[in-house]
Formats: structure tokens, C-alpha cells, sequence
């Protein structure tokens, strides 16, 4: 029997495990921290949107040029093939207003434990503390809690996941060891990240607020979608949406009052105000939350009086960015794995009979069930292709 190695235990390297079981081969699993699918779990902790259900040609646009080699892992191991995997694992799913798609439970860890126990029950095994330190004469080293580990394996798969959230395993320290070896590696960048803003202490009673009711224009393109004033800056859904945008450059407005025109919100504004303050008269006569008029004296005070220059503040209010937060803090990372470094397998050119998955590969895409979906559609791939490899080259 072939003998398989897969070292990082998230999405990814178990999915690559179940492929290469599944094939009949015996595989051994390595995971450097004390349990596996940490950020899985995490994902976890906010309902885990394991995909999406939408359009084809707009699920694959959510990968913007990573789209075209990533075509045929989504083909084979799409939206609907994870759902099914997930509901054959006893989890029932549904799908949200927006097309996000849910674990009934609306967490990770009922979904894990069933995978796990299917996993250990085709015969992989499953290393905890077993941290991968590179090759030695073509066997894979380890550090484990018993000292140092030696595997040679018939076919190895890498998923060791980006360079974000270190705590739960994604350190990005691999990059060094396929540098090493020759692998085209692109540097890694923050995804799906929160950035920088330097407020006036004016407001620090909005910070953990959320901005609803307004659009994010970039590059002319408007977003709808909900974000977070925080102490550190501007985070959440609505902001990663645009991130990749933002962290090469662009420059970021906010439309308060994105259902209406400049005329109509021109027309509320030259209301008669009174006596009333200008932020008061902004909350009654354009329905202005605190937040949003927080948001417009930070950027834009003085004010204007003139109702039509208000209004159009208030439709493009610049926002000032610093540059994107810490890469450790991202959600996901850009950068890895240069796809001029992996055949159409995924194995990598430098290394024959070793295969990456996961985020270690250079792709990225917005939250919303884009990423977990690729990492389970990579893993896949890669252990078909690894699978492969075993059939054509492992000794009888």
C-alpha cells in the first residue's frame, strides 16, 4: 500500500486526506498545533458560511484573475459539491437571504467531529504537535512533543495555510523552506483586512459601532455593505469587500445616503431646522443615525451650511486610510504558492510527488463561503493529483 503524507489539518489537508483514503491509500496526517482546523473552527464561532449560492460566472468572478486556474477545482468540487458533502456528513445546511450558505447548527465543530471520525474510521491518522522544519534527504522532519519525527512518504500534500492568524496555526513559515527549494513563491499581502484610520478622540464613543444605511465607492464602484468604526480603524464585511482595492491603493468615499439622490437629500436638508443643532437637523431631516453623522463631522468639519454642499458631502464623504492593519490580523492572505510553480495537478515543479493546497497557493477572494469553498476544492484536487501520482509512480 502507497503511503501518504498530508502535514496541516485544516480544510484543505483533510479533504486531500478523505481523497487519498478513499483511493485505498494508507495516509498519515500532520498537524503542528494540539487540535486540527483551528480557524475552521473560528469560521466557526460566526456561523460558519461554508459557501454560496449564486450564479456560476458571479461565484467564480469572486476570484478575480485566480478564477482561470481555479476554474476546474471549483468545476470538480463546486458549491454543490460541498454542500452535499456536508449534509453526507449528518450536518444539515441552509441558505441565506444573500445567498450565503449555513450550517443549521451555525458552527464548526458538529461538522469537524463527524469529518474526523470519518476520517479515522477510512485509517488516517491524525499527528497533534507534529511541526513540519523542511527535508532531509527526501524525508519529511518534524518536531514533536517525543523530539525530532522522520517520515518518507510516497506523495506528500502541503497544506500549511497562509501567513495570518499564527495563533491557530497559519504562519506563513513555510515560505522560507519552499524558497529553499526553488518554488516561485509571491509575497504574501492582508486579505480581507481591516485598515488604519487616525481618529480624533471625537470618536471614541462610536468605536464596536457598526456603520449600516451607507455604500463604500471605490475605483467608482459602489458596495453596499455593513462595517465597524474601531479604535484600531475600519473593519467587517462592507470593508473586505473592497480590501484588495483599498491595500493597492485606492481611495475609499462613503455614500451616507446611498438611496437617494443629491437633489432629494438636498431637498430634506433645506427643511427648516430652527433652532435645532446641524447633527441634530442631519437626524431628523436626513434620518442620519449617530454614527453617520459622527462619520461626517470626523471627515468633512466644518460643515457647510448651504443644504446642496452638505448633500454632497454626505454622498462622497472621503475617508482617509492609513494602510491596511497588521498581516497577521487578516482574515486570509494573498501571496504563496506561485500557480508557475505547481503543474495542473497542483504538484509543485520543484518537487516532484509533492502537491499545496489550501491558502497556500497565491489566490484570493472576499468572505462569503469563497474562501473555505476553494480550500475545499484545492485539497480535493490536490489529493486526486496525488493520488495520481501514487497509482503511476509508488513501488508495488
Amino acid at each position: 500500500m502507497a503511503r501518504a503524507l498530508v502535514i496541516g489539518a485544516g480544510p484543505a489537508g483533510l479533504m486531500a486526506a478523505e481523497v487519498l483514503a478513499r483511493a485505498g491509500h494508507a495516509v498519515e496526517v500532520a498537524e503542528a498545533k494540539p487540535s486540527p482546523a483551528r480557524k475552521f473552527l473560528m469560521a466557526g464561532k460566526s456561523g460558519l458560511n461554508l459557501t454560496k449560492a449564486e450564479p456560476q460566472d458571479a461565484f467564480r468572478a469572486a476570484y478575480a484573475e485566480a478564477a482561470v486556474p481555479l476554474a476546474g477545482m471549483l468545476d470538480a468540487f463546486g458549491p454543490e459539491d460541498l454542500c452535499k458533502w456536508a449534509e453526507d456528513l449528518g450536518q444539515p445546511l441552509f441558505t441565506g437571504s444573500t445567498g450565503r450558505v449555513f450550517p443549521v447548527a451555525m458552527k464548526g465543530s458538529p461538522l469537524l467531529r463527524a469529518w474526523l471520525a470519518r476520517l479515522q474510521a477510512a485509517g488516517v491518522v491524525v499527528h497533534r504537535r507534529w511541526r513540519w522544519t523542511g527535508w532531509a534527504d527526501g524525508d519529511c522532519q518534524f518536531d514533536t512533543p517525543d523530539g525530532p519525527v522522520t517520515r518518507r512518504a510516497d506523495a506528500t500534500v502541503l497544506a500549511l495555510g497562509g501567513a495570518s492568524w499564527a495563533r491557530l496555526g497559519s504562519d506563513g513559515t513555510w515560505a522560507k523552506l519552499l524558497a529553499a527549494e526553488g518554488v516561485p513563491l509571491t509575497p504574501f499581502a492582508p486579505a480581507n483586512c481591516g485598515f488604519r484610520v487616525a481618529w480624533s478622540n471625537h470618536m471614541a464613543r462610536h468605536f464596536g459601532q457598526p456603520v449600516k444605511g451607507a455604500a463604500l465607492v471605490v475605483k467608482g464602484a459602489v458596495h453596499r455593505g455593513e462595517f465597524v468604526i474601531s479604535a484600531r480603524g475600519v473593519e467587517g464585511g462592507g470593508i473586505y469587500a473592497v480590501a484588495r482595492d483599498l491595500r493597492d491603493g485606492a481611495e475609499l468615499t462613503l455614500d451616507l445616503a446611498p438611496d437617494l439622490t443629491v437633489s432629494a437629500l438636498a431637498e430634506r436638508l433645506s427643511r427648516p431646522r430652527g433652532k435645532a443643532s446641524l447633527a441634530n437637523h442631519l437626524r431628523k431631516a436626513a434620518r442620519f443615525d449617530p454614527v453617520r453623522v459622527a462619520l461626517l463631522n470626523e471627515f468633512a468639519r466644518p460643515l457647510p451650511d448651504d443644504p446642496r454642499a452638505l448633500a454632497q458631502l454626505a454622498k462622497a464623504l472621503p475617508v482617509p486610510l492609513a494602510g491596511p492593519r497588521p498581516l497577521d490580523e487578516a482574515i486570509s492572505t494573498a501571496g504563496g504558492v506561485a500557480w508557475a510553480g505547481v503543474d495542473s495537478n497542483l504538484m509543485l515543479r520543484a518537487r516532484p510527488g509533492t502537491f499545496a493546497a489550501g491558502e497556500m497557493l497565491d489566490w484570493e477572494a472576499p468572505t462569503g463561503g469563497y474562501l473555505l469553498t476553494a480550500c475545499f476544492a484545492t485539497g480535493a484536487w490536490a489529493g486526486q493529483g496525488a493520488a495520481a501520482w501514487l497509482e503511476a509512480n509508488a513501488p508495488a
